[in-house]
């Protein structure tokens, strides 16, 4: 089974599970009749250089992971759906409308939406996207097709729809465009090596992870001694202006998730630490004043590394709530 693969399976695990919670953002009644294993093929990312456009139906209930063309069809009235679409760390994501076929009076609505939202949790958490949480929304039934192409400002994206009448639906392409500077990430893969770059912008980056894993940071360079803080003062490095900071939880959103371990000052590693979170974030905090950028690995925990923590290793704070 791909690590893409195992990605997918276990964040529709999370999702499904947060389904039967409240959420304001979405009530879906037909979630409990999914498989989450049967909502991705095991040939899911077949398509190679050179062949046809990839073209599959788009279910109700969908997470995809690669360009093409998706046509969603109602067979019945389907009144709360959402997609989920990722790419590499170094896209954007385009959805570009190609039907659509609605009945916007009759209270069928396609939104888009510029990140994710799981459990009325946002990513990238409203802190760090440059756009007010309002703005983040594109509803079709607002804007029409004159605009039919919407960016995503980082690698993942996702649509909300309703259809009443049977037969009734929409068409869509998504595509991907290089990002030269990623900011807001998540990993599709549980392992992996990254470097986020800020360069002389006053903004906030957050890479997610969203697996228990140790974490490695090999290089960090800020604007400004060399060391490590775990935040067990109120002082943390918040002051500075730009720093790196460690953090856990069970959610989606980056602004509501456990505080673990502040990075300061320029450092040279390796500096390790366990995080048995089923969602690790690495944020970045940058006044514009400077090139700032960090350089980590990370792998997803074992089971036995989860069951006996040993070492600089954080835990307690993350105990599975899902």
């Amino acid at each position: 089974m791909s690590p893409n693969f195992k990605l997918q399976c276990h964040f529709v695990l999370i999702f499904l599970t947060a389904l039967r919670g409240e959420s304001r953002y979405l009530e879906l009644r037909e979630a409990a009749d999914y498989e989450p294993f049967l909502l991705f093929s095991a040939n899911l990312k077949r398509e190679l250089a050179g062949e046809q456009p990839y073209r599959r139906a788009l279910r109700c209930l969908d997470m995809l992971s690669l360009q093409g063309q998706f046509t969603f069809t109602a067979d019945r009235p389907q009144l709360h759906c959402a997609a989920f679409f990722i790419s590499e760390p170094e896209e954007f994501i385009t959805i570009h409308y190609d039907l659509v076929s609605i009945d916007c009076q009759g209270g069928d609505f396609l939104k888009v939406f510029d990140g994710w939202i799981l459990k009325g949790e946002k990513f990238p958490s409203s802190q760090d996207h440059p756009l007010p949480t309002a703005e983040r929304y594109i509803d079709l039934c607002e804007s029409g097709l004159s605009r039919r192409s919407i960016r995503s400002s980082q690698n993942v994206a996702m649509i909300f729809f309703r259809v009443h009448e049977p037969g009734n639906g929409f068409t869509l392409t998504i595509k991907t465009d290089p990002n030269l500077f990623p900011c807001n990430v998540i990993s599709q893969t549980p392992n992996g090596k990254f470097t986020l770059v800020v360069p002389h912008q006053h903004r906030n980056c957050s890479f997610s992870i969203i697996y228990p894993v140790v974490i490695k940071i090999s290089d960090l360079t800020l604007g400004h001694l060399n060391g490590l803080q775990l935040k067990k003062s109120s002082a943390g490095c918040e002051g500075i202006g730009d720093f790196v900071e460690l953090l856990g939880g069970t959610g989606l959103d980056p602004s509501k998730m456990m505080p673990l371990a502040d990075l300061c000052y320029p450092f040279h590693g390796p500096a390790q630490m366990k995080v048995g979170c089923d969602n690790t974030v690495v944020r970045m905090v940058s006044s514009g004043k400077h090139i700032n950028r960090v350089t980590f690995e990370y792998r997803q925990l074992e089971p036995y590394e989860l069951e006996n923590p040993n070492g600089n290793s954080i835990g307690e704070f993350c105990l599975s709530g899902l």
